[in-house]
């Protein structure tokens, strides 16, 4: 590379410029000079910039870490990104459902325990699916444009502030080469009207308004995201309401036990209390069922008001739902 002497000297005048603002900024900082006070509304505004660039970078990062809680696969789509290739990855949620329908494919679809495997992984497929819909808007409504906003408007903002703050430095440097020439004897070379002018210039850049006014950002996006979130929930909601309402899919998958001695339950007596034998342990699932042991003995009566395959149980001072097909009746 070739140096002209135009070239060494515009070199030199700028270290010249980066040293003088140097000592005027350590000055500043020990006290030892005098700095010029920013306009306070624009000193909140720069406070306030600061403050949404740090929260944007930790809401940016956080919400990335929530779509994609695995480092490495987040590194790898940060890296992929960069090199502009799309790279389709499934979710856990799809995973889980393909590997559901292909171990019941493989254990019998014409089973019952095949056949639940494939219905199960047919709707956590579906619930992946729309994980993987959910991941993919929030992205681009949300963390594609926070990170727009920072590389673009922030870093924007940033520079304009650096180069206010340099400008700031060379007004607060003429002023003081200003004081010493009306000061100091002797010093011809120092000619106050052409730094009076100087002076005026670097006023003019500290005055403009620069456009940090950009960083109070569109709330937009963050009601974006929270719509993403909506949509998500509905729609998996859906999907598992949709699949909940075909019991009749599963309902061979647990027979009900039964005792081929028990005998049938005699509508003529309905309503009178009666002994039965308890065949299998049973957990009550709230406060209106009853807990049971297996051969235990407990009383039993019939309620028209229940569901046919149910009667209300009774042991000493508790009482509540037992399942029909749990229990033998002894009289």
């Amino acid at each position: 590379m070739e140096f002209s002497v135009k070239t060494i000297k515009g070199f030199a005048a700028e270290a010249a410029t980066v040293f003088t603002r140097a000592v005027q900024y350590t000055e500043e900082k020990l006290g030892t000079c005098e700095k010029t006070e920013l306009d306070a509304h624009f000193e909140g505004l720069a406070q306030r910039s600061d403050r949404t660039k740090q929260w944007t970078e930790r809401i940016a990062s956080r919400t990335e870490a929530v779509l994609q809680p695995n480092p490495n696969k987040r590194a790898e789509d940060y890296l992929f990104e960069k090199l502009d290739k799309k790279r389709d990855r499934l979710t856990n949620s799809e995973l889980l459902g393909q590997d559901m329908i292909d171990s019941g494919n493989d254990l019998g679809p014409g089973t019952a325990y095949g056949s639940a495997l494939i219905k199960v992984g047919q709707t956590q497929l579906r619930l992946g699916q729309a994980e993987q819909e959910f991941i993919r808007a929030a992205v681009t409504n949300f963390v594609q444009p926070l990170h727009r906003f920072l590389d673009g408007d922030m870093k924007t903002i940033m520079k304009e502030r650096k180069i206010l703050e340099n400008k700031r430095l060379d007004l607060d440097i003429s002023k003081n080469r200003l004081r010493k020439a009306r000061t100091m004897e002797g010093h011809a070379n120092l000619k106050p009207d052409m730094i009076q002018k100087e002076i005026e210039q670097v006023i003019f850049f500290v005055s403009l308004s620069i456009s940090i006014k950009k960083f109070i950002y569109n709330f937009v996006l963050y009601v974006s995201f929270v719509m993403c979130y909506v949509l998500f929930y509905n729609f998996s909601m859906s999907i598992a309401t949709s699949a909940g309402n075909h019991p009749a899919s599963f309902q061979n998958l647990y027979p009900s036990p039964s005792s081929p001695t028990a005998p049938p339950i005699d509508p003529a007596v309905a309503g009178d209390k009666k002994r039965a034998r308890v065949l299998y342990d049973y957990d009550a699932h709230d406060s209106s069922e009853l807990s049971l042991l297996a051969d235990e003995v407990i009383y039993v009566t019939s309620n028209s008001g229940l569901d046919p395959d149910w009667m209300m149980g009774e042991r000493g001072a508790q009482k509540g739902k037992v399942p029909i097909a749990y229990l033998e009746i002894l009289n």
